[in-house]
């Protein structure tokens, strides 16, 4: 019970509650919350994630209680731990989203994120293959580590590279569905037009998201020193100044992620959990052959349940 002392990255909670008045928070959250009979849900009702979604409300009860609510529905509609790489394999073909087999030097996973590869035009599917990489890098997390990193690649990148709608639905998928995951955002070389993108997309982070996002340039020293402060460079890719050649290999990448699918598979059966067989989620061959093509649509990738920062309150869906 480690996690009620501090947070991941060794800094104290911004309120310095003691650890009885964390429990104490934990326990009125429960309460709050109620039963749910799925087993997944109870185990995803954890007290280190009740935790982090507490620390996203700076510790305010009910609002934690409304922000969990609405990520436990959107779980039980989503099934994300159901998604597996033969679901999202076409979307991961270029590498724009790939998980490091390296950490940083707390140990933190690194998702790398390569914009400027983007290979498909469906909002939902490249939404879908963002949560498979989330649920990945969290399950790949060390026990004493909750947070990752993401290390973004301007290469090639233009504006059209990432539409305004697929922005704001991963801005609210990870601070709606993954509070207190992200540690930190590197934006490593970004061009001058990010610029203007960057002024729209300011007001979609919550102040905590924003204050974790760093501009990092090759040409900048100081800059610089970020990197070397956060990764060991003989590990890190030569793109991100780092030592290491090493490039993304789609077949080697491909292995590692169903031995993953495998790993998650026999988590949630030594828990107890069975997860379905039938897929409820779009084939590969339905988003490929035109299957929600329009990465503009207004359709929500909450896929039958509201965006949870529209969420109300209530019991949590049995």
């Amino acid at each position: 019970m480690s996690f009620l002392f501090k947070s991941s990255n060794g800094a104290t909670t911004e309120k310095n509650l003691t650890l009885e008045e964390q429990q104490e928070k934990i326990n009125d959250l429960r309460k709050e919350l109620g039963e749910h009979s799925s087993e997944e849900i109870q185990d995803f009702l954890s007290d280190a994630s009740c935790l982090r979604f507490l620390r996203a409300r700076n510790w305010n009860v009910q609002k934690a209680s409304k922000m969990m609510k609405s990520a436990v529905k959107w779980r039980v509609s989503y099934m994300p731990q159901k998604i597996n790489w033969d679901d999202i394999a076409h979307e991961a073909e270029t590498g724009k989203i790939y998980r490091a087999d390296y950490k940083d030097k707390h140990g933190r996973t690194v998702l790398v994120l390569r914009p400027g590869l983007e290979n498909t035009t469906s909002g939902k599917g490249q939404i879908k293959y963002l949560v498979y990489c989330l649920e990945k890098a969290i399950m790949n997390l060390t026990e004493d580590q909750e947070k990752m990193v993401w290390l973004t690649d301007f290469q090639s990148w233009t504006l059209g590279s990432t539409p305004l709608k697929v922005t704001r639905e991963t801005v609210n998928v990870l601070q709606d569905c993954y509070p207190e995951r992200l540690g930190l955002a590197i934006l490593y070389n970004p061009p001058r037009i990010f610029e203007s993108f960057w002024k729209i997309v300011k007001p979609f982070l919550d102040h905590e998201t924003y204050k974790k996002v760093k501009f990092v340039y090759s040409s900048d020293k100081e800059s610089q020193k970020i990197m070397a402060d956060v990764f060991d460079l003989d590990k890190l890719d030569s793109a991100f100044g780092g030592r290491n050649p090493a490039t993304f290999e789609y077949n080697s990448y491909a292995e590692r992620m169903r031995a993953d699918d495998i790993k998650m598979g026999s988590s949630f059966k030594s828990n107890g959990i069975t997860l379905p067989q039938d897929h409820s989620h779009v084939s590969a061959d339905k988003e490929a052959n035109g299957g929600d093509s329009d990465a503009s649509s207004e359709d929500s990738f909450y896929s039958g349940t509201d965006s949870p920062n529209h969420e109300e309150g209530g019991s949590i869906p049995a």
